[in-house]
């Protein structure tokens, strides 16, 4: 709800003389006039009140990132804090949910183009989250076009003609509830700088995203809803805290107007699932498995630690032990405090041959089963094609309920640490290794030609699982692993392998497109990354420079 007049216009009065006081916002990326439309005066005004007061401290909560790092490759294992043992053991929960958000069952995810988000919002789903992270590779028109598909969206009025086959694409009656995903801290939107330093892309993409729907999304009874990626630890949501409750009181709103779901998606942050609820416990409805990342920040958290190495990804599934405490702890935590504990990814795309098909559908099945028994609100799915699998399994879940907040899971023997951190058994092979090069290097050709969101082998593909691909070889080499063919990994044979892949890859998508792409980049910068002495923390941040 707005707040009065006359304290809103007192709080623009004293945001506008901190601004003057602070620095300024410089845009070096060229605006278009669409683009300018949605980038006014006023939207970057609060745009520097944000970087003014909040993007400084971006850098701090990165650094103690790495100090918490470099102690764990010291030898120290993530734990639970013995600081804040008193939030862990209170009786709060948090403060609300509001009713379009009530039942989750199905949710869709997919980048910011205007096709997508037709189809995602018209999708048999309850909420489609749009994302300006990790399937979306940011380069400057593609993350202002996201801006002004997601405003259209929110208008109701956002329609698409294919100018190939020219099908019309556009909104149906009772769209789902609409998630915006910001980039994580670590990303940076350099086509925007205050005070001569590039900006947090975080900062840019809540801004823009707010400015422009906040007041529609109200008045069609929803609100303004972030998904919040890559979080580590309660300080960081304590960040993210301040800088809602700023935003309420700049714009003359009621404190918890604006709602996030926090993807535990890192190691450091699983440990930390009651304390980043209580940080945001006027803002946040739920956390979420996001197990792609969860997987990769298993290896990169725990790479100096040579009895926590990962076998092949394809084996690193829900049913084994480190992933499934992740989840039942998430559920756990979250109904302890009132807020919703959503499922993850079913990566799967439907295929064309029936019989194959159906067999995707049941691998489907099989995984949403396991988070609807584990008591998962809801789940997602990459493709609309699956929806439906989903949906299924979630209806005969929850019955007459809405959502499974109820199930508490008190009988639970507790999750430990030791839990969290088990080793994952399985077989690191050749077949894996070369698998990983071709999803890893077609990923990354996509990645930096401006594409996030990629089908491959049957999979819709993210950074998320690029990322687990180059990590695990990285920490193969490292370890010097033996593959099930009885070769040593190491920078020689990952190198041999990459060449052979290559041709394999050529042939696949042919001499044309081989080409024409950038597929000779993308193995230098996968080379550069796979071979390197200490292992990068994401790809995209080096990546980031091959866009405009």
């Amino acid at each position: 709800m707005l707040a009065n007049t006359p304290e809103r216009d007192k709080t623009t009065v004293e945001a506008q003389e901190t601004l003057l006081k602070e620095g300024m916002l410089d845009v070096t990326g060229t605006l278009s006039p669409e683009h300018q439309a949605i980038f006014p005066v006023e939207a970057q005004t609060f745009l520097s009140l944000l970087c003014a007061k909040f993007a400084g401290r971006v850098d701090e909560l990165l650094a103690a990132r790495e100090e918490k790092q470099a102690r764990i490759d010291a030898g120290e294992l993530p734990d639970f804090l013995e600081d804040t043992q008193d939030i862990r053991e209170g009786s709060w929960k948090i403060q609300g949910i509001p009713k379009d958000l009530q039942d989750r069952r199905v949710e869709i995810t997919g980048p910011t183009d205007r096709k997508m988000v037709i189809n995602a919002l018209n999708a048999n789903v309850k909420v489609f989250m749009a994302d300006f992270e990790d399937s979306l590779a940011p380069a400057w028109d593609k993350v202002l076009d996201g801006q002004i598909n997601l405003r259209d969206a929110v208008n109701g009025d956002i329609s698409y003609d294919n100018p190939v086959n020219g099908k019309h694409y556009q909104l149906e009656e009772d769209p789902a509830v609409l998630i915006c995903r910001v980039r994580g801290l670590h990303l940076k939107e350099k086509h925007v700088t205050f005070n001569g330093q590039v900006i947090p892309g975080a900062l840019f993409d809540f801004a823009l995203y707010f400015y422009n729907n906040y007041s529609n999304l109200l008045r069609k009874g929803s609100g303004p809803y972030f998904y919040i990626p890559k979080l580590q630890s309660h300080t960081e949501a304590k960040w993210w805290s301040e800088v809602f409750h700023f935003t309420e009181d700049y714009f003359g709103l009621d404190t918890g107007t604006i709602k996030a779901t926090v993807l535990i998606e890192t190691l450091p942050a699983v440990f930390e699932m009651d304390e980043i609820l209580f940080s945001l416990k006027e803002h946040i409805v739920g956390l979420n498995c996001g197990r792609w990342d969860y997987i990769f920040s298993y290896i990169k958290t725990l790479r100096k630690h040579p009895d926590r190495v990962l076998p092949d990804r394809q084996v690193v599934t829900m049913d084994k032990p480190f992933l499934n405490a992740y989840s039942r702890l998430l559920v756990r935590t979250c109904h302890k405090r009132g807020a919703f504990a959503m499922g993850g990814m079913a990566a799967f795309i439907p295929a064309k041959d029936p019989q194959t098909n159906q067999q995707v559908l049941d691998k489907v099945y099989n995984d949403k089963s396991l988070e609807a028994n584990n008591g998962h609100d809801g789940t997602w799915v990459a493709h609309p094609g699956l929806a439906d699998t989903a949906l299924a399994v979630f209806d005969q879940a929850l019955g007459p309920h809405s959502n499974q907040v109820h199930v508490s899971r008190n009988q639970d023997a507790p999750v430990t640490a030791e839990d969290l951190l088990a080793p994952c058994d399985g077989d690191i092979t050749e077949q894996g290794m070369r698998h990983n090069i071709r999803v890893a290097l077609q990923y990354i050709e996509a990645w930096i030609s401006g594409n996030g969101c990629v089908p491959i082998y049957g999979m819709m593909e993210d950074a998320a699982t690029a990322e687990i691909s180059r990590a695990s070889i990285w920490q193969w080499i490292q370890h010097g692993k033996a593959l099930d063919n009885g070769q040593t990994v190491t920078n020689e044979l990952f190198k041999q392998y990459l060449s052979e892949e290559i041709e394999v890859v050529k042939q696949e998508v042919g001499e044309d497109r081989y080409q024409t792409g950038r597929f000779e980049e993308a193995a230098d910068l996968m080379t550069e990354l796979t071979t390197s002495d200490q292992l990068t923390n994401f790809l995209t941040i080096p990546g980031y420079d091959y866009l405009d």
